[in-house]
């Protein structure tokens, strides 16, 4: 592993062919400054020449444009293990018959390995953030802390296949998470959120949702949920309880504090009503909820409601990867087919969705864009490339970026002001190795 280069030390102004800063305004800066001091952003705007409202700062020039690091608001990262497996399949099918059966083997190390692996490429494609749901999170934790990414993690409430499952095991499951939190939340500077993860309402009983709930609302953590993923996920649980897995969790107080809803697709106008009176976020998945055939989203209606919407990619066995390019441009691209209209989602909606929105949808206001205050979690973009040409004004950039640009044209990336990627390679992750460790660990794992 080659150690990251150190950090200029106090403000540090990088100066950027071009900085969109995603804060909402629609600002583009040609050419544009970030100064960052410590972990946080102090300053973004145009070029001013040398010096600066800080002439003390240390100048650093980087060719290309400046963007904030994406957040992934949806994710099991650790699932790499499981890449490419159970193809071909629904959800359920492939939950019960593949890969729940095969997690019920994972071993901490082996989640250790997976989300090491996932790490390095999620920061090579810009996304430093990520909300993740999975097992072992102590393990996954180290994982995170070792990359220099930046994560919430939400521990999996779910009985495995094979896992002792007496009538106190979803208690003790809850009173892990809560050791976790105490122990881990705001850990590594800050770059440790903890909140829970029951994985849904219908393999999750309602009276331990809502002791989760409770639990999460107390501590201000999020709740974090799979939520009207399919069709008949939905009818099998109105015939069971009469009414929808919305409307289910509100009575039972569950969508009362930060909730983070994933999937979404299957929403009546009362859930839709339910989810703009609770103020429930939503985590878009579009390539995930198209390669398992689950639906679309009707993602222009949520917005109109004023719901919270952020990118994610879920995990890399049902993806298959971590690319939040791609999905922010599929993103747009399935909403303009399910309305029927090529202006549905504009280019900086989709952009949006995977930054400033993706933040605000996790309640972390600080992530996915560049301001005053914000995170020093930045990337940048090799605009010499021919998918930006020809470029004739700022809109047109916005456009480039979204239809045109992509991963592969992510060159350097920072966390908290710490660089992580340079010339496109990982810095803080033996990519080789964890690739070897994924390798070995995933053929046991697979085994019959």
């Amino acid at each position: 592993m080659t150690a990251a280069p150190a950090e200029p030390a106090g403000l540090v102004r990088y100066r950027a062919d071009a900085v969109v800063p995603c804060d909402g305004s629609g600002a583009v800066f040609r050419p544009g400054v970030v100064e960052v001091a410590g972990d946080t952003v102090v300053r973004v705007g145009p070029d001013q020449g040398s010096g600066g409202p800080e002439p003390s700062a240390t100048d650093v020039r980087v060719r290309g444009l400046l963007l904030p690091g994406m957040v992934n608001v949806h994710c099991h990262s650790p699932m790499t293990l499981f890449r490419g497996t159970g193809e071909n399949l629904p959800l359920l099918e492939w939950l019960q018959e593949v890969l729940w059966p095969r997690e019920a083997r994972l071993t901490p190390d082996d989640v250790y390995w997976g989300m090491s692996l996932a790490a390095a490429e999620l920061l090579q494609f810009g996304v430093t953030t990520t909300s993740e749901m999975y097992f072992y999170e102590d393990a996954m934790a180290e994982a995170v802390l070792d990359a220099g990414s930046r994560a919430v993690l939400t521990p999996g409430v779910l009985q495995l296949p094979g896992h002792r499952q007496d009538d106190g095991w979803w208690q003790r499951r809850i009173d892990q998470v809560r050791d976790f939190h105490r122990r881990r939340n705001g850990g590594g500077d800050g770059r440790l959120e903890v909140g829970f993860g029951p994985h849904a309402a219908y393999t999750v009983p309602l009276e331990v949702i809502a002791d989760i709930a409770a639990a999460a609302q107390e501590l201000g953590a999020l709740f974090h949920t799979h939520l009207a993923e399919t069709e008949a996920e939905g009818v099998r649980f109105e015939a069971e309880h009469g009414r929808s897995a919305p409307e289910a969790l509100a009575g039972i107080g569950a969508l009362d504090g930060r909730v983070l809803a994933a999937h979404s697709i299957w929403l009546s106008d009362h859930d839709v009503e339910l989810y703009r009176e609770h103020d429930v976020a939503v985590a878009h998945c579009p390539q995930s909820n198209a390669k398992l055939a689950s639906g679309i989203a009707p993602v222009t209606r949520l917005l109109g409601e004023g719901i919270r919407i952020g990118l994610g990619t879920d995990g890399p066995a049902s993806n298959n990867d971590l690319d939040l390019w791609e999905e922010l441009r599929f993103a747009a691209l399935v909403a303009r087919l399910h309305d029927r209209d090529a202006a549905a989602m504009p280019a900086a909606t989709a952009l949006d969705l995977a930054t400033r929105g993706a933040g605000e949808a996790l309640g972390r206001p600080e992530l996915g864009r560049l301001a005053a205050g914000s995170a020093a979690d930045m990337l940048l973009v090799d605009l010499d490339d021919p998918a930006f040409v020809p470029l004739h004004d700022d809109p047109q950039l916005i456009e480039h970026l979204v239809w045109s640009g992509s991963s592969r044209l992510v060159t350097q990336v920072w966390v908290a002001g710490r660089q992580v990627v340079a010339d496109g390679r990982c810095l803080t992750v033996d990519v080789e190795e964890a690739s070897r460790q994924v390798q070995v660990r995933s053929r046991r794992l697979l085994a019959d």
